[in-house]
């Protein structure tokens, strides 16, 4: 059977199935894989009456056939789930729900079924607590992947991975080091090339200010000019350490493909400025390609039928690119 392409629902109470609903009322203006839902049918039909869309919802199994995915009826692959009202707060109930959700995607990607998953917004903070970082590094756990993943915030003309994820930023020193840069970059590379069929060049940023610092000990000089000079041994296209504050301006001029952060808002910050929501959020050292939306659960506009769908639908697109 021709591989597919499975949407987890997500955070129930947010902005995840109007983005989902969107992508496949739209599903005709874009080339897309065939693709279905994991989620709660009867939750997905009030939150679709509440938002007013006239499509209808159908329920497919486990060992759904390819024609199952075709037509005007929203495929839905059914996890059960008891919840009230349209939208409700976040709560431990929800929470079930989504590792549910996550466990049927696994599970379907171990029978290779899928080309690969996108999980729709969760809400970090409230699944893992403080257990996981996120969604890279509890999916890391479960299919033993740990230090092997990789996050790529991507897009055609640029893409950025921060070395260290979802910590704090006093931390950040403590847990960079050579190795971790370098297999992180190497990763990266590997997947442009078989995937994408694609040779890149990185640029590798410093930590520090201007790449300055008033010690011999800085992490330019122990650390990442160290890790670039064992990548360009590898015959690695490399650039670095270059200065943060400058890197988002100079990116076309040096034609970088990849700007390595050593944190996470040092490139997410000024790449969300320059592509808003035409990026999605790549899971990289999985047995699996994963990609999520890059944006939150966004609960300041549950229910209103206001939500941006684009990052979603660039998610979908993405598995056309692979070669």
């Amino acid at each position: 059977m021709k591989k597919v392409i499975a949407i987890i629902a997500g955070e129930p109470n947010s902005i995840s199935s109007e983005i989902i609903f969107k992508s496949w009322k739209y599903r005709n203006q874009y080339l897309h894989k065939p693709f279905f839902v994991i989620g709660n049918i009867n939750l997905l039909n009030m939150q679709k009456k509440l938002l007013k869309y006239k499509f209808k919802i159908k329920k497919i199994n486990n060992n759904f056939k390819l024609n199952d995915l075709m037509g005007s009826e929203l495929p839905v692959y059914n996890i059960n789930y008891n919840q009230k009202k349209p939208f409700e707060k976040i709560s431990i109930k929800s929470n079930i729900y989504i590792l549910k959700c996550f466990d049927a995607a696994l599970n379907f990607s171990k029978k290779n079924q899928l080309v690969g998953f996108i999980n729709c917004p969760v809400s970090k903070e409230h699944l893992f607590k403080e257990e996981y970082q996120g969604v890279t590094e509890f999916l890391a756990k479960k299919t033993g992947s740990k230090n092997n993943t990789v996050m790529l915030i991507f897009n055609k003309k640029l893409s950025v991975s921060p070395v260290t994820t979802h910590i704090s930023l006093n931390q950040v020193s403590k847990q960079l080091n050579i190795n971790k840069i370098v297999k992180k970059v190497i990763i990266i590379n590997n997947f442009y090339k078989k995937f994408l069929k694609k040779k890149i060049k990185f640029g590798i940023l410093g930590l520090n200010p201007h790449n300055y610092s008033t010690t011999n000990k800085s992490e330019e000089k122990i650390i990442i000019d160290k890790a670039i000079k064992k990548l360009k041994y590898l015959k690695i296209k490399v650039v670095g350490p270059v200065s943060a504050d400058s890197s988002f301006m100079v990116y076309k001029k040096n034609n970088f493909d990849v700007i390595i952060g050593m944190y996470h808002d040092q490139v997410l910050t000024p790449f969300k400025a320059l592509y808003q929501f035409n990026a999605i959020n790549i899971t990289l050292g999985l047995p699996y390609i994963r990609i999520s939306p890059d944006h939150g659960v966004a609960n300041n506009l549950v229910g209103k039928n206001l939500a941006n769908h684009i990052s979603l639908i660039e998610s979908i697109k993405f598995f056309n690119l692979i070669k």
